[in-house]
């Protein structure tokens, strides 16, 4: 538990500091990495606060008080995966139970719901969860659990937290966000009424594209008992490495995430001059949810709008082309690296969706995911517009 003088400092005074006391012993400011599998008891039932490197790891406790209070969360949960941490979230539900789940999603938690739980006996259903009220009228009496993403991946929709959250209260349901887009900088969603809040710490939290990594935080004491005695029982554990790596990365969120956010503001009001069919961004004054974008706020009151555009260059050929004139983005998957990386989510990201839904939802082959990095900007601008001339 940390100090009150400590719950008084900032976004990243917390990142660089809570997780990140210099050695006791040593003095070592970079505390060391704990790269062991079990720990030495003084006797049957005498641990030293740790046993197995499964159930609990001093490098993990580190980055779990990182990430929770940056989540302004009393707890956190660390995993290998972000879609390790997704699949425990769901597994907390029994074989006949109902869960909601925003309809463009990352296509990872399509394929682990339709195909893995699915036959275990949960049930779901895709909705489009941008108004509060149609999440309302799809609430079955077995639903469990609404589990949104905002912005979602990759057309970049947005959820009314806030009256998503007085829905699933009224209805004795469990609300989840899927925050991997926004990352806690951008946006703290147990602020605005959620129950729990995952992310894929290989995304933002990390930036730098390389690590794998996934976190469950939750303010309910309940839900983090149940969470770690799955997480103990099904071993989805991050290693101790990979924890440290998250630790270092953690320190920058704040300059990394606002630096990409401001190149994307930049780049997004660009690509709309261009008569694409379509420039997908919440910053853009034609997004439909412009309005409701202003809940995203940095830790300091700021809006912000995020580091993820989707542009729809009209075909496959000009997609091919573009993809082709590239020189500073990297066609591959994932996002939130200090790098910039482009996508083609139909199939890419969401190979795993059926076309039929993929095409309803607007999921094109010719719509083009772009994760926008830290560089230059006006170098991202130039690589674009090559890309997107004839």
């Amino acid at each position: 538990m940390m100090s009150k003088s400590k719950d008084k400092w900032g976004f990243s005074t917390r990142s660089i500091h809570i997780g990140n006391t210099p050695d006791k012993e040593e003095g070592s400011v970079s505390p060391p990495i704990h790269l062991t599998s079990t720990f030495k008891q003084d006797g049957v039932g005498k641990n030293r606060g740790h046993d197995y490197s499964r159930v609990s790891n001093p490098t993990r406790a580190r980055l779990e008080a990182n990430l929770a209070t940056l989540d302004g969360a009393k707890h956190a949960i660390c995993y290998s995966t972000g879609m390790a941490a997704t699949t425990a979230l769901f597994q907390l539900f029994d074989a006949g139970d109902h869960i909601l789940i925003s309809r463009n999603t990352y296509g990872g938690t399509y394929r682990m719901s339709m195909n893995v739980l699915k036959r275990q006996g949960i049930t779901f259903d895709w909705i489009d969860t941008r108004d509060p009220e149609n999440i309302a009228k799809h609430i079955r009496p077995n639903t469990k659990l609404v589990h949104v993403e905002t912005p979602t991946n990759p057309l970049l929709e947005l959820c009314d937290l806030e009256g998503a959250a007085a829905v699933c209260k009224a209805a004795g349901v469990f609300l989840s966000v899927d925050n991997s887009f926004m990352s806690p900088y951008g946006q703290r969603p147990l602020e605005l009424g959620a129950d729990v809040v995952m992310q894929s710490s290989t995304k933002s939290l990390s930036g730098h594209s390389d690590v794998l990594g996934g976190v469950l935080t939750t303010n309910n004491d309940d839900l983090d008992e149940r969470l770690r005695f799955l997480l103990k029982a099904t071993g989805g554990v991050p290693s101790p490495f990979d924890n440290w790596i998250l630790l270092r990365s953690t320190k920058t969120l704040g300059l990394r995430y606002q630096k990409s956010s401001d190149n994307a503001v930049e780049l997004a009001n660009f690509l709309d001059t261009l008569g694409l069919p379509r420039v997908l961004y919440p910053g853009l004054k034609s997004h439909p949810q412009h309005a409701l974008a202003q809940q995203q706020r940095t830790p300091d009151g700021s809006v912000i709008y995020g580091n993820m555009i989707s542009i729809d260059v009209g075909s496959t050929e000009a997609r091919d082309r573009f993809l082709e004139k590239l020189e500073v983005f990297t066609l591959a998957e994932s996002l939130g690296g200090v790098e910039s990386l482009c996508c083609v989510p139909y199939d890419m990201t969401h190979a795993a969706v059926p076309v039929k839904s993929k095409l309803e939802m607007g999921i094109t082959e010719s719509l083009i995911r772009l994760s926008i990095g830290i560089e230059d900007v006006a170098d991202l601008k130039a690589d674009l517009q090559n890309a997107l001339s004839k």
